[in-house]
């Protein structure tokens, strides 16, 4: 089978990644196999891709977004048959024993696995996951729509609940790429209002196209203080604006997985009056499956670019360069 793979992780413009041939994986015990249609990208690869993320796997396929129909199923694994169509997301797989997952906290798990990071991903025609892990996707959705809800819709769901914004609060976004847009619409749906701040001209104009009160560069000033804010873009030195855009008790969470170093805070300015600067970490099974039955219900709708498979490299670098408005998916099966 055509697979991608991580051969010496740096800068994309360097070629980090390969096309290679590789045997058809086969599935273990509880084990399911699956021939992908469709596979989200997702800045994490590019972590990965570029060592911004350590090494977990040598050669390791990226992609964690991952959208196909069960071809094989290992010894006992019995949870799906041949031809289901099913989701493979970052989280791979748990302890199910630590002090995190004991207390429904499995996205903490000490010793969890992740897609594209751990496991092979699915920038290949094939992947195989454990089947507990994976996602019964509603009719509803294309392979399309499906695929950038598997991560970007995920993590910026968790990230929107942590906030604890309440119906009709004002958010802030700082970044507006494949998470950001759709979290936007879940957000709108139930009633907020939406202030974005980002770099690209695309950006923002898909930000006003979704309804946002206020638009404007990474580091303008929204007109009104915010209740939350989510900082999607991996840049450190945003900490400080979107603290200083915060309401009395206001809460920004950080939904990326690395960020650049954050500038030093003045607490007067930045945590005072009770602001709480927090992080999101990966998510929970029941932070997909709520979404992936809410997503349908309040018509959010992605905004993809589509590339081949072999394209995939190419992808990636648009990604880096800001080059993509939504989300990017590769067409495979």
């Amino acid at each position: 089978m055509k697979a991608w793979e991580v051969v010496e992780p740096g800068p994309i413009d360097g070629g980090p990644l390969r096309l290679v041939d590789r045997p058809v994986p086969e599935p273990g015990p509880g084990q399911i196999r699956v021939r992908v249609s469709a596979c989200g990208v997702c800045r994490t690869d590019l972590h990965v891709a570029e060592g911004d993320l350590p090494v977990h796997r040598r050669r390791v396929v990226p992609g964690h977004e991952v959208v196909g129909r069960v071809d094989a199923v290992g010894p006992d694994a019995g949870r799906f048959s041949i031809g289901d169509r099913v989701g493979l997301a970052w989280l791979a797989t748990t302890c199910g024993v630590c002090r995190f997952c004991r207390r429904g906290a499995e996205n903490l798990c000490v010793q969890a696995t992740f897609t594209g990071w751990d496991r092979d991903g699915g920038y290949a025609e094939a992947a195989v996951a454990d089947e507990r892990f994976a996602y019964r996707l509603p009719d509803e959705l294309s392979d399309d729509q499906a695929a950038p809800l598997l991560c970007a819709g995920i993590i910026g769901y968790r990230a929107l609940r942590s906030t604890g914004l309440r119906p009709g609060g004002r958010l802030g976004l700082y970044g507006f790429g494949g998470s950001a847009h759709l979290t936007a619409q879940i957000a709108a749906a139930e009633g907020a209002e939406l202030y974005v701040a980002t770099r690209s001209v695309e950006a923002q104009a898909l930000a006003a196209d979704l309804g946002a009160a206020w638009v404007g560069g990474a580091t303008d000033v929204p007109p009104d203080p915010l209740d939350a804010v989510i900082l999607f873009a991996p840049v450190g030195d945003l900490v400080r604006p979107g603290l200083a855009a915060l309401d009395r008790g206001g809460v920004l969470a950080v939904a990326g997985i690395h960020l650049t170093d954050v500038p030093a805070l003045d607490y007067q300015r930045h945590l005072f009056n009770e602001r709480v600067l927090k992080s999101v970490t990966a998510n929970t099974r029941r932070d997909g499956e709520e979404l992936l039955r809410l997503a349908p219900r309040l018509g959010v709708r992605a905004t993809t670019v589509p590339y081949p498979l072999d394209r995939a490299d190419q992808a990636l670098a648009d990604l880096a360069a800001d080059r993509i408005t939504g989300a990017a998916v590769l067409h495979i099966g």
